[in-house]
C-alpha cells in the first residue's frame, strides 16, 4: 500500500464527503444564498471562499462540466507586492515601491483608490487562502518585474506562484479539474520557475540540476503515493479543496443566462435550470470573452482570431454582457493579455522563451525586424497591432538557425530532436537550406532578410542591439542563456538549416470588462453604483490598465478583487 499518511487519508475522506453533500447536479429553481458567484477560476473561487469564511451561506456556478477556468489551465504566476511569501524569503519589498511602480505602470488611466485597494488586499489575501485552504506559495526568485527599471521595480522579482498540492485531497473531484495547457510529462514535478532552467538544460549546468530535481519531485511523490500538482492545476485544485471543506457548492454545467434585477438591484441569477437568489449579492468572476468571435470584432483591433488564444474555450463573455445589460459601463475592452503565439495544429503556443532566447529574431513580412523580441509579451503584440497598417506584422516570424535547435528546448521538443511534421504541414513552421531559400519559402524579400540576419549577427558580435534595445532591460535575461557572451540575450544565426515559425497576436485571456470601484462594485457610466453587482477577474476593466507589471498580474488582481467584493459584500 502506498505510503499515506492516516492524516491524509482523514483529510481526503472529508474533503470527498463534503463534496458529494455539497455539490448537487444541479441548480434548485427555489435555491437561495447569502452570494451567488458566477465562476470558478482563481477570482470566483477565491471570493467563495471568503464569503463562507466570513459567515455566508454561498453557492459558485460553472458553465464549463470542469473547474478552474482558465487559472486552471494557466502557469498560475501571482503578482502580489510585499505579500507575506516574499516577505519571508526576505524580498525587500515596501508599500511605497509597489505603489511608485504600479502608478508608474499604469499610469493615470486606472483610478488611483483602485491601485491602492488592490496593493493594500493583496497580502491579506494570500495570507487568507492559506490560513483556510491547503494553497501554499512559492517565490519566483529571479523573475523580474517588467519594467524593472521604472521607480519600485524589482530585477530579483515579486511574482509568487502555487507549491506543489496533493491532487489525492479532492477525491473525486479531480476528474472535474479543468485540464492544463500545457500538461507535465508524466513523472516529473515542474514549477513555472523551473520553465527557463529547463529550456537550457542541454547546455547549462543548472539547467540541467533543475531537470533532474524535477525527476526527483516525482519520483517522491510517487513513492509517497500523491498526485503532484503544480502551477494552475495546484492553484485551483487547493482553492476547491478549500470550498470542499467550507460546504461551498460548485455547480458544474451551469451557465449564467441573465442576472436577476429587483427595483434596481441585482438579486440572483437564470440559469437553465432554475433561477438563484443571491440575498446579498452576486459576483461575477466569469473570464473574458476571448472566445466570444463577435465580441471581439467589435470592441477589437484586427486581424483577430478566436483560435489564437488560449484561455478558456468557455469565455465567451456571458458575465460581462449580463452585466452590461444591467446597465453596467465597459472599460479596456480593445485589450487583451496578449502574447506572440503559434498557431499550431493542436492549438496555439504562448511564446515565451523561444522568442527570448539568443540566436532567434522577429520579422515582419517585409523582411525587417520591428521590435525588441525579449519585451514583456502583451508590448510585442501592442507593437505587432500598431505598426501592422503600414508594415504588416499580423502574421510575423521567429527566425532561428540550427545551432539554436541544438541547444535548446522548443515547446515539449527536446534540442536536436526533429520538430514534429505536422506543424511543417500545417505552414506554422517552415524550413530552408539557406536564409534566401528561407525568405522565398516565406514570401518575404530576400535581400531584406539577408541584410536583417547580417544585421542582428553584427550587434550579437558587439553585444548591443542598438535598433531595439533587446537585452537592456533585466527583464529582457530572464529567458536567455547565461553561457552566451557578450550578451546573453543575443546570438547570430549561422548554422543551416534555418527556420521561420509563424507568430500571431495570442492571448491569455481578455482583459477588458465591467467598470469596477476600489470595492469591486460595479458601476454605470454616471458613475453611479449598481447594487448587488460585483465583478472580479477578467470579467471587469484590469486594474493593470493596458500594461502588465509583472508575472501574474492577470491572477493577482482576480484573487485579489474577488477577496475585496465578498469582504464588501
Amino acid at each position: 500500500m502506498p505510503n499515506v499518511s492516516r492524516r491524509h487519508v482523514l483529510t481526503g475522506a472529508g474533503l470527498a464527503m463534503a463534496a458529494g453533500l455539497a455539490n448537487p447536479l444541479r441548480a434548485d429553481a427555489a435555491s437561495e444564498y447569502d452570494v451567488v458567484v458566477v465562476g470558478s477560476g482563481a477570482a470566483g473561487m477565491t471570493a467563495a471562499l471568503t464569503a463562507a469564511k466570513r459567515g455566508l451561506s454561498c453557492v459558485v456556478i460553472e458553465k464549463a462540466p470542469t473547474f478552474g477556468g482558465s487559472a486552471a489551465r494557466s502557469g498560475a504566476g501571482i503578482w502580489i507586492p510585499n505579500n507575506p511569501v516574499i516577505l519571508a524569503a526576505g524580498v525587500p519589498d515596501t508599500p511605497a515601491k509597489a505603489a511608485s511602480y504600479l502608478s508608474a505602470v499604469v499610469g493615470a488611466e486606472v483610478p488611483l483608490a483602485r491601485q491602492q485597494a488592490f496593493l493594500a488586499n493583496g497580502p491579506a489575501m494570500i495570507s487568507f487562502v492559506m490560513a483556510n485552504s491547503p494553497l501554499r506559495f512559492r517565490w519566483m526568485e529571479g523573475y523580474s518585474d517588467y519594467y524593472p527599471e521604472l521607480p519600485g521595480g524589482m530585477p530579483n522579482g515579486r511574482s509568487i506562484e502555487p507549491d506543489q498540492f496533493d491532487g489525492n485531497l479532492l477525491g473525486a473531484e479531480l476528474a472535474r479539474l479543468n485540464p492544463p495547457y500545457l500538461a507535465t510529462p508524466p513523472g516529473l514535478v515542474v514549477f513555472s520557475a523551473d520553465y527557463k532552467w529547463l529550456a537550457l538544460s542541454a547546455v547549462n549546468a543548472k539547467g540541467l540540476a533543475v531537470a533532474l530535481q524535477c525527476v526527483a519531485r516525482g519520483t517522491a511523490a510517487a513513492a509517497a503515493g500523491q498526485k503532484p500538482l503544480t502551477m494552475g492545476q495546484s492553484l485551483a485544485g487547493a482553492l476547491r479543496a478549500g470550498l470542499m471543506a467550507a460546504n461551498v457548492p460548485v455547480l458544474l454545467n451551469t451557465p449564467l443566462l441573465d442576472l436577476v434585477i429587483e427595483n434596481g438591484a441585482v438579486k440572483g441569477v437564470e440559469t437553465p435550470q432554475g433561477q438563484i437568489k443571491a440575498r446579498r449579492g452576486v459576483i461575477v468572476g466569469s473570464g473574458g470573452f476571448e472566445h466570444n468571435a463577435v465580441m471581439r470584432v467589435q470592441y477589437q483591433r484586427q486581424p483577430i482570431n478566436t483560435g489564437w488564444s488560449v484561455g478558456a474555450r468557455e469565455n465567451t463573455g456571458d458575465g460581462i454582457r449580463a452585466g452590461q445589460r444591467a446597465g453596467a459601463a465597459l472599460d479596456l475592452m480593445d485589450d487583451a493579455w496578449w502574447g506572440p503565439a503559434i498557431p499550431l495544429p493542436e492549438g496555439p503556443y504562448f511564446c515565451l522563451a523561444e522568442r527570448t532566447l539568443p540566436g532567434g529574431l522577429m520579422i515582419n513580412q517585409a523582411g525587417q525586424r520591428f521590435v525588441n523580441e525579449a519585451a514583456p509579451y502583451g508590448d510585442v503584440v501592442h507593437v505587432m497591432y500598431d505598426k501592422n497598417p503600414s508594415a504588416p506584422c499580423i502574421p510575423s516570424w521567429l527566425i532561428v538557425d540550427q545551432n539554436y535547435r541544438n541547444r535548446y528546448l522548443f515547446k515539449d521538443t527536446a534540442p536536436l530532436l526533429p520538430l514534429p511534421q505536422a506543424w511543417f504541414d500545417s505552414g506554422a513552421v517552415v524550413k530552408a537550406s539557406s536564409v534566401e531559400a528561407l525568405a522565398t519559402a516565406i514570401g518575404v524579400p530576400q535581400a531584406t532578410l539577408r541584410a536583417t540576419v547580417n544585421r542582428f549577427n553584427s550587434m550579437a558580435f558587439s553585444g548591443r542591439d542598438t535598433d531595439f534595445r533587446r537585452g537592456d532591460s533585466a527583464y529582457d535575461h530572464y529567458y536567455t542563456d547565461p553561457g552566451v557572451f557578450p550578451s546573453s540575450s543575443l546570438a547570430s544565426l549561422w548554422l543551416p538549416p534555418f527556420y521561420a515559425f509563424k507568430i500571431v497576436p495570442g492571448d491569455l485571456g481578455t482583459k477588458g470588462g465591467m467598470r469596477t470601484d476600489a470595492r469591486a462594485r460595479v458601476l454605470r457610466a454616471d458613475g453611479s453604483v449598481i447594487p448587488g453587482l460585483y465583478a472580479a477577474g477578467n470579467a471587469s476593466a484590469a486594474v493593470m490598465g493596458h500594461s502588465y507589471a509583472g508575472a501574474g498580474s492577470t491572477i493577482g488582481p482576480a484573487m485579489t478583487f474577488g477577496y475585496i467584493a465578498a469582504r464588501d459584500i
